[in-house]
């Protein structure tokens, strides 16, 4: 089998040539290229109709058919309805297995098709969506469908992209549209996208659009979310086209009354619907089994058949040489009639397959998931959402999931950030107790006119400390939230309504404004906020944005009194080590962030300076010049920035929470301890995901966390050692240690440059983890070095990959074929160490890699896989998992549609598995295992009678008996079984989680199961026949049994008891219907044979109806019952004693230890561990945020020009929103990775080595008079200058935990090193290395890496840093390098700008 991924990446290749051309207004050019196939060809470019149903009204029947006889029994069934069509083999007529099978057939297609009628309900609704469509001069309403390629479109407020669009102007300035991408990517901030400027010039109405005649030259349709690249060919000019500019389908336009766009992609090229994956027919683990055992027993009857022929030979060979006067009713050969008769006897023994087994299971299929639709604790009664099986053949495979993928926004958390606590000058504000429990009280902001009533925290206390406006820090702490922002800010309905970059920034505004700092407005070069009921206006200076390397925004303002001050927010990591001095409140800000993150909460810290007229005239300077620099910018302004930002003094910190559902933590420990692995697939940011893992407690302090590096420099270690291994030595034992407890985390372009670029060394792989091209800054000079460097930490890792191997956490050799393809055998590789692991979170991962990881795991791991989400960006890893979960959520109904459960909470998902799953599973394998035994109990003994009846192929029982035995006499008891059976209660079921590993073991029915099954019903027909006849041997008179009906009714009569008693030992669940069915099932038997053995019946047809009171000759005669009596319990007490026995046997060994993990275990040697450990995942928002608005705002191109621009476009009235449809995923940065190794404090902290990362910062923005100097240049990343100073030494009240020197602290010696390889800590041992934050762990490492001489100088200025040197951003772009920023004006527009 070839490497998923590497397919798809040459798929990728494909399409990524630039052959798509697209003119706009011009359905005739567009229509004119074709695609052809063989000798028929079609349109190249597809419409906007999709149809995500499997049949349509002609292909229903023929593909129905095809997938149904699939299954090998169906198609066994038919060859034996074919063989019964000759009335010289024929034991019973053709119809009596043909009406069953159509029986069957139509139960199956009939449920595919109610599925398939619900995927066409919603193709309709989504196809049948209005938008405004230009035709000829006016835009007309049209619906979706109509949507050809090159039309122009136009989109209004909460409107739903309806194909990917060129985005050609809007009514916002600069041509700016907002958009929301909560059912692509599950974000629910705002992202912007922009117009190319010369269509925002240009097309300023509606008369300009309809004479555009502009041609789109780009890549073929491709599943790459994030990445476009064309141009716009215009009036004899090319202009450059990004995914800047495009709309893709599934977004929802926000804060943009209207917009236009040209259609480039419709229907199934959009980029959404190539992630969506295709329908696949989901089958059970059980079913194919069925279809193997199937395949044994056919193989086995033929087996047996070919050997009662044999005898059949002998026998008639042997008749016709002593009894040679009646060879005249021989009428074939010898040859021949043993030919008819191996056929004969193989359609006699069909029944061992039962049809009624299959159309049985389809009734119990049904029944388990009308009790999950029925199930009351799954109901939501908030959203009046009960839980739905949509799919009914499923249920078993619920009690047998290993692996279950899960998205984060909106499936685990609620996606609701909600301001939680705060620490103003070293003292904790958290929300009253009492405020909490009664929320009916009065709300405590009525004062405030601008007060938001859905803010629910309070606290009294930092109320009315707030309203006595005495303490400068709380005034300046709330006035750094109303005023250091890139929020924007509208009025509606009288109502201030905030946009933010990212809901955490919306939260931190939406709290100042509560307790009376209200941001009110902003211009381009001043801000206004409300202040307890004052209006003041500060002049903006410069704003410095945040982003995921400088971890920090800055704000210069002067206040309405002249004053100028400096708020700064971000991570304390960077905060901290730029504060101007430490004292008792900084190390009790410290105290209380490691009390916010112990509650998993997103913290910021806040700190401001106020800065001298002179300082600032001579920064002005400084800054300006730099702005205006042709080389370097990036760099020269980041040393300016990073000038301005020192002596801060520390105003507090801030927490808060995001959200998780009801119940998360505790389902995903019930899930844990049930042996189920829990992946969290999403297409967040990596810093935030990973603080969701520690706050539903995927992941915990006492887990070792793989990231991105470490994973390759393992994975290359196991490479090189894989290669070594000679062939023949097969698979090495796993020897994954308990006692190590490790996670991974991973983002989508790390499983690119892994899984897809494969033609790549792993060292090479490696080189290119090292630098982070796309946001680094590095001079020239110093590549050397960080190749000297890189080689060194190769040289360490491959150490650290033997002994990773050594412990169990490497992947192990698997395969020595060396037949086997690199690109397997790194997938392989990959999926083995990720399946070690306790958790593993990837985030930044498209749709179309949603679905390759859960592929991945499917291939390689052979387990069942469940995926769940919420959005139409999980539909393609719903389908193709195992089993696909559906959230009726806040982002649509999509993933409900095309998932196979539907639930309203993921915390129900426990249930649904750990109850109704195992309940299925239980159930049906009981149920097959008894239909089986009691197949096999009546039909074997047609085996035993050729031998007695000339191998003639004669039926022993009753024709009437064979017909209703599987249908009435023996049927409801299983029934019953597969329907109600229950080994446990469900509160028991969900108190032991650990029962639930019976279903992933495959205990309850497999191959020894099956030939268990066999054995006994073996033994109990030999016993009933055997018996029987050794009873009525030589016997005769009126009690005697040994004439052929008499003792055909015996033997049948012993089977259905014998039978009847062994599924009543099997039920362990009893109520009234469980006696109910046996009793109904005896009855049956005697109403059923009292009617065919009636005188009346025999009258009409004594062909048909030949047992002529055959059951009341037998039963009128005491000692022929005792003759039953007996069979029956020969076939009952020895069974029952070997169970009881073996229970006691059971009870009385040594308990196993279940092998689910256990949060108990005990992981690494204790050691000086910190308080939390991992600093970057408290500080996560301002790790993970992105660039905000800060450039559109200083340069004017987001806020609104005066009346006149685009007057004349047309704006029409918004349209009702209309539920989301598309999925599809947000565009994958590269960032900083922080997390190395994460270890909780068990002993007194000891000095923390604070140090940033060697990462460089982004962009950052410039004042506003720089912009309007620099007129339309270009923004370049500017690199971040090394971190400074240590914020680890101890408070005063710990003085046993003294700082170290300022080189850093003390490594323990260790052994010689390898070839020059720097010693690893506590002699080497990677379990010893004492815990670390992300910061301080990084430091230590790069003091283990550290050349002679490395290190950049400081500022002017500022002291060396205490933590020692570190070296310089990796390589990757030059100082010039950096994309653009998109928020640059035109020179014209400048001239349009408001000053």
């Amino acid at each position: 089998m070839g490497s998923l991924a590497y397919r798809e990446d040459l798929e990728e290749e494909e399409n990524s040539a630039f052959t798509w051309e697209v003119k706009a207004n011009s359905r005739a050019f567009n229509s004119q290229f074709k695609t052809s196939f063989l000798c028929w060809q079609r349109q190249k470019y597809k419409s906007n109709v999709i149809h995500t149903a499997k049949y349509n009204v002609f292909s229903f029947l023929p593909l129905s058919l095809y997938e149904q006889f699939h299954r090998v029994s169906n198609l066994y069934f038919l060859f034996i309805i074919i063989l019964q069509g000759f009335p010289e083999i024929s034991t019973l007529p053709w119809f009596t297995l043909f009406a069953p099978l159509v029986c069957l057939l139509t139960i199956r297609a009939t449920r595919d098709l109610v599925d398939d009628i619900g995927r066409h309900r919603s193709d309709r609704i989504i196809n049948n969506r209005p938008c405004q469509i230009l035709v000829g001069k006016r835009f007309l309403w049209k619906k979706w469908e109509n949507l050809c390629v090159g039309d122009l479109v136009c989109l209004h407020r909460d409107n739903i992209v309806p194909a990917d669009l060129l985005l050609l102007a809007s009514t916002e300035p600069s041509s700016l549209c907002y958009v929301e991408t909560a059912d692509i990517d599950g974000e629910t901030n705002l992202k912007f996208r922009q117009a190319p400027p010369v269509t925002h010039l240009e097309l300023t109405s509606i008369r300009n659009m309809a004479s555009f005649q502009g041609k789109v030259v780009c890549e073929e349709p491709n599943s790459r979310m994030h990445h476009f690249v064309g141009c716009l060919e215009w009036n004899g000019r090319k202009h450059p086209l990004d995914s800047g500019n495009m709309l893709l389908r599934g977004c929802r336009v926000r804060n943009t009354d209207t917009c236009y766009g040209m259609v480039i992609y419709a229907g199934f090229d959009t980029k959404i619907m190539k992630n969506c994956g295709r329908i696949h027919q989901k089958r059970t683990k059980i079913d194919r089994l069925m279809n193997k055992l199937v395949m044994l027993i056919f193989v086995s009857l033929v087996l047996i058949s070919m050997a009662l022929s044999f005898g059949f030979w002998f026998k008639v060979r042997e008749f016709k040489a002593k009894h040679h006067y009646v060879s005249s009713k021989h009428l074939y050969s010898v040859a021949a009639e043993t030919f008819l008769i191996f056929w004969g006897f193989l359609t006699q023994l069909s029944v061992m397959v039962p049809m009624a087994m299959f159309i049985t299971v389809e009734f119990i299929y049904l029944g388990n998931s009308i009790f999950i639709n029925w199930d009351v604790q799954m109901y939501h009664a908030p959203q009046d959402e009960p839980a739905k099986a949509r799919s009914t053949s499923l249920n078993d495979q619920l009690g047998q999931v290993e692996y279950i993928f899960s998205d984060k926004t909106g499936t685990l958390t609620q996606n609701v950030m909600t301001f939680k606590k705060c620490c103003i000058g070293g003292v904790i504000y958290g929300p009253d107790e009492d405020k909490e429990e009664s929320p009916c009280q009065e709300n405590p902001y009525l004062w405030n006119k601008f007060a938001d009533g859905k803010l629910l925290y309070r606290n009294e206390r930092l109320l009315c400390a707030v309203r006595h406006n005495e303490d400068k820090v709380v005034r300046e702490f709330w006035r750094l939230l109303a005023i250091c922002h890139t929020v924007m800010v509208q009025e509606k309905d009288n109502q201030l309504v905030y946009q933010a970059a990212s809901p955490d920034e919306e939260a931190l505004v939406t709290a100042a404004r509560n307790f009376g700092y209200v941001f009110l407005a902003r211009t381009q070069d001043s801000i206004t906020v409300m202040e307890l009921g004052e209006e003041r206006v500060y002049q903006v200076l410069a704003m410095m944005d945040f982003n995921s390397i400088r971890k920090r925004m800055s704000v210069l303002v002067r206040n309405p009194e002249g004053s100028i001050y400096l708020y700064t927010k971000g991570a304390d990591v960077v905060i901290f080590e730029r504060l101007h001095k430490k004292g008792m409140k900084e190390w009790a800000t410290e105290e209380a962030l490691a009390s916010f993150a112990e509650e998993t909460l997103r913290t910021l810290c806040l700190a401001y300076k106020e800065v001298d007229e002179d300082m600032y005239e001579e920064w002005r300077q400084r800054h300006q010049e730099a702005s205006i620099l042709l080389q370097n910018r990036a760099h020269a302004l980041h040393q300016v920035y990073e000038e301005m930002e020192q002596g801060l003094q520390l105003l507090g910190a801030t927490a808060i929470e995001d959200r998780l559902q009801d119940g998360v933590c505790d389902t995903i420990k019930c899930l844990k301890q049930g042996n189920i692995k829990v992946w969290v697939l999403t297409g967040d940011k990596q810093e935030t995901a990973v603080n969701i893992g520690f706050a539903c407690q995927l992941l915990s302090e006492s887990m070792l966390i793989l990231e991105e590096k470490e994973i390759v420099r393992i994975l290359e270690a196991y490479w090189e050692t894989n290669n070594n291994v000679q062939r023949g030595k097969g698979r090495r034992k796993n020897r994954f240690l308990p006692q190590v407890k490790v996670a991974m985390v991973i983002s989508g372009e790390f499983l690119d440059q892994l899984l897809l670029s494969l033609h790549k060394e792993p060292r090479a792989l490696v080189h290119s983890m090292n630098g982070d091209g796309d946001e680094s800054w590095q001079e020239p000079d110093e590549q050397r070095k960080d190749f000297l460097r890189a080689r060194r930490v190769s040289l360490m890792w491959r150490t650290l990959g033997i002994q990773l191997r050594s412990t169990g956490l490497a992947p192990q050799v698997t395969n020595s074929d060396t037949s086997e393809s690199p690109e397997v055998r790194r997938e392989r590789a990959f999926v083995e160490l990720a399946s070690q692991c306790q958790a593993v979170i990837c985030c930044r991962v498209t749709p179309k890699q949603k679905a390759l990881i859960v592929a991945l795991v499917k291939k390689y791991q052979r387990v069942v896989t469940l995926a769940i989400g919420d959005g139409a960006n999980d539909i393609n890893m719903i389908k193709t998992a195992d089993i696909g979960v559906g959230l009726a959520g806040q982002e649509g109904m999509q993933a409900v549609q095309n998932s196979d459960y539907a639930l309203a909470q993921f915390c129900f998902l426990k249930r649904l598995l750990l109850v109704h799953g195992r309940w299925s599973y239980v159930r049906v394998c009981k149920f097959l295992r008894c239909f089986i035994y009691k197949t096999v109990a009546s039909m074997m003994v047609q085996v035993w009678f050729a031998f007695y009846s000339g191998f003639t192929a004669q039926p022993l029982y009753e024709g009437w008996f064979l017909a209703l035995f599987n249908l009435l006499y023996s049927t409801l008891p299983v029934l019953y079984i597969g329907l109600f059976e229950q080994d446990v209660s469900a509160e028991r079921s969900l108190e032991l989680p650990q029962l639930y590993t019976a279903g992933q073991k495959d205990e309850l029915f497999n191959y020894w199961v099956f030939l268990q099954a066999l054995a006994h019903g073996t033994v109990t027909s030999l016993v009933n026949f055997f018996v029987t006849l050794w009873v009525s041997h030589d016997s005769a008179g009126p009690v005697s049994f040994s004439d052929y009906q008499s003792f055909a009714v015996v033997v049948a009569m012993s089977g259905l008891l014998s039978i009847t008693m062994e599924v009543t030992l099997v039920i362990r669940y009893w109520t009234v219907l469980s006696v109910l069915a046996i009793v109904l099932s005896l009855c049956f038997y005697v109403l059923a044979t009292w009617a065919t053995q009636s005188f009346w019946l025999f009258q009409i047809s004594p062909s048909t109806f030949p047992f002529l009171y055959a059951d009341r000759n037998v039963l009128s005669h005491p000692s022929i019952l005792l003759v039953v009596l007996l069979n029956v319990s020969l076939n009952t007490l020895p069974t029952l004693a070997l169970r009881v026995i073996c229970q006691a046997l059971k009870k009385a060994g040594p308990q196993e230890v279940e092998e689910a993990p256990s949060e108990e275990i005990i992981t690494v040697e204790p050691g000086p561990y910190l308080h939390r450990g991992s600093r970057g995942r408290r500080s996560s928002y301002a790790f993970s945020h992105r660039e905000g608005y800060a450039d559109l705002i200083t340069q004017g191109t987001s806020l609104r020009k005066a009346p006149g621009v685009h007057s004349d476009m047309l704006v029409a009235d918004t349209i009702p929103s209309e539920e989301e449809l598309t999925p599809g995923v947000r565009p994958s940065f590269r960032f900083s990775r922080k997390m190395s190794l994460l270890g909780r404090r068990r002993q007194p902290r000891q000095a923390e080595a604070s140090a940033e990362e060697t990462q460089p910062a982004g962009p950052a923005s410039t004042s506003a008079a720089a912009d309007r100097q620099r007129g339309s240049d270009q923004h370049v990343a500017a690199p971040e200058a090394r971190p400074r100073g240590s914020v680890g030494q101890s408070p005063p009240r710990k003085r046993e935990s003294a700082p170290p020197p300022s080189g850093g602290p003390a490594q323990p010696s260790g052994p010689p090193s390898l070839g020059g390889q720097p010693a690893l800590p506590e002699n080497g041992s990677l379990w010893k290395i004492p815990s670390l934050s992300w910061t301080s762990w990084s430091y230590s490492w790069q003091k283990l890496l550290q050349l002679p001489g490395e290190g950049p100088e400081p500022p002017p200025g500022r002291s060396p840093p205490e933590a020692g040197p570190t070296p310089p951003p990796a390589a990757g772009e030059s100082p010039t390098d950096g994309p653009p920023t998109r928020g640059e004006p035109s020179p014209s527009e400048s001239r349009l700008s408001p000053t």
